[in-house]
């Protein structure tokens, strides 16, 4: 119940932040007012999909020995890294491309980019599904133990079709975000989280950890039948209206896709270059003495992470489409407000959201597991863990600025360097050279991290706000999106 009781806390915390954000960001409030709403939606709705996926798939099944703990939620760190991670960083190529083409009411371009979006992400599962068939062996060669490694395939095989669900739900989510339209995402997430609870319940008591995977993709694929029920009648009440917003589904051309390509490759690793760098982090968790504990530890530490997470990509998705809808708009000084107090109360969100992982980490570990060594490893993490959550924020937050002003690559290379140039190396010092175990990897990712957002708050700052006005209202009005640096940027 405390548990609950926090992330109602922070959901409204950045409700009334993002409220803020939007009256700040735009003088006009018979705008604002509407944008607000609409944030506030965005941001539940993703809260409640996270929730949907960790919390209660966690609290129902694994609240076991630590064995089951760690193979299960190393087995949905895993799925989570190499497959959600992959296909949401491709989906985030249609953050600039819809949201300017939106603001400059190109909807043919829209159109045909969420059909593009859907298949990009179709093909991306088919070597993702190969990888995860091996699992088991990648993990045993990375130095986790063979039956932690074992029982986290057996829930990975189960969560398979969900590679293929999210293909869809994304792109269809980032369609209607780009265009404002969050209440269908907020109120289909919501029904299928009612419907989530009593489903996982029942799957894990007569399959157990498979039953708890199959919940998860049955509850995503009732908010994807939803979200296209109300595409499709959104979209054919349209046609009878307003002719001009119809068409272009199936108008791609050659330069469309290596649009698309282009964007989605820098957006695909910036996601997963952050992500992968906490793989590996928790892969160097099993080499560390009483590795299954420390694995446990660490895992139950990164269940709150992704609650958080679910509330920067929210800011981040509200920021990259609120920056590209004005820069498609061809209004500059808008978009330039709004990036900056999308930074600001980033950064006031990510406070509260380490003082509530302060606040919950005697209690957080008793949600997941009895083993009393474990609950204590978790409170002594958690309070590292919170330190790096502040820098977090305002990280995620520039990457979605930076996705809407169609330079995915700035935090593409930010995060390479970043997290492989610095945080990687001085983990692994702390870690393993000075002996600080667990304490010293965390560190080193808040070192990491810490230099990445000032980076990309430097960059975000040095941008020519005017220049990129212009060249998102052209690109966008032409259906000609490059995404080559230019020169508009000095520091």
């Amino acid at each position: 119940m405390p548990i609950i009781i926090i992330i109602i806390i922070i959901i409204i915390i950045t409700t009334t932040f993002t409220i803020i954000r939007d009256f700040l960001g735009n003088p006009d409030s018979h705008i604002g007012t509407p944008i607000a709403a609409r944030n506030c939606a965005a941001s539940n709705g993703h809260e409640f999909d996270m929730v949907c996926k960790t919390n209660y798939d966690n609290s129902v099944s694994w609240s076991a020995g630590d064995l089951e703990l760690a193979a299960g939620s190393l087995g949905f760190t895993f799925a989570n890294v190499t497959g959600f991670s992959v296909l949401t960083g491709l989906c985030g190529a249609m953050e600039p491309i819809c949201g300017q083409a939106f603001g400059a009411q190109n909807y043919r371009l829209l159109h045909k980019t969420l059909l593009m979006a859907t298949i990009l992400l179709l093909v991306a599962s088919i070597p993702i599904s190969l990888l995860w068939l091996n699992v088991d062996k990648i993990l045993i060669h990375f130095g986790q133990q063979r039956e932690i490694a074992t029982l986290a395939k057996r829930y990975i095989i189960f969560l398979l079709p969900d590679l293929v669900i999210t293909s869809f739900l994304s792109p269809l989510k980032a369609y209607l975000s780009a265009q404002g339209i969050t209440l269908p995402i907020l109120f289909s997430t919501a029904i299928a989280l009612g419907l989530h609870i009593p489903l996982n319940i029942f799957l894990s008591r007569k399959k157990g950890i498979d039953g708890v995977a199959m919940a998860v993709w049955l509850t995503e694929m009732s908010v994807v039948i939803m979200l296209f029920l109300y595409v499709f009648l959104d979209e054919k009440r349209k046609s009878r209206v307003e002719k001009a917003t119809i068409g272009g589904w199936w108008d791609q051309k050659a330069s469309d896709w290596v649009r698309l390509l282009r964007l989605s490759a820098p957006c695909c690793l910036t996601t997963c270059l952050e992500w992968w760098c906490y793989e590996i982090i928790v892969l160097l968790t099993g080499r560390l003495p009483d590795a299954r504990r420390m694995v446990a530890v660490i895992a139950v530490v990164m269940n709150f992470d992704y609650l958080l997470y679910s509330i920067m990509l929210s800011l981040a998705i509200c920021a990259s489409t609120r920056v590209s809808n004005e820069l498609g708009g061809g209004n500059s000084k808008s978009a330039r407000i709004s990036a900056f107090v999308s930074i600001s109360c980033a950064a006031l969100v990510g406070l509260f959201g380490s003082l509530a992982m302060v606040m919950a980490r005697h209690s957080w570990g008793h949600f997941f597991t009895h083993d009393a060594k474990i609950v204590q490893g978790v409170s002594k993490t958690m309070l590292i863990m919170a330190l790096l959550e502040v820098v977090n924020f305002p990280l995620v937050v520039c990457g979605g600025i930076v996705r809407g002003t169609a330079r995915p690559w700035f935090g593409m290379y930010t995060n390479l360097g970043g997290f492989y140039l610095i945080a990687l190396p001085v983990a692994g010092i702390l870690g393993f050279k000075l002996k600080m175990g667990l304490r010293g990897l965390l560190m080193g990712l808040f070192v990491g991290a810490l230099a990445s957002v000032i980076v990309l708050i430097l960059l975000v700052v040095a941008l020519d706000w005017d220049a990129e006005a212009k060249k998102a209202k052209n690109l966008a009005d032409s259906e000609t999106m490059v995404s080559e640096p230019s020169d508009d940027v000095t520091i």
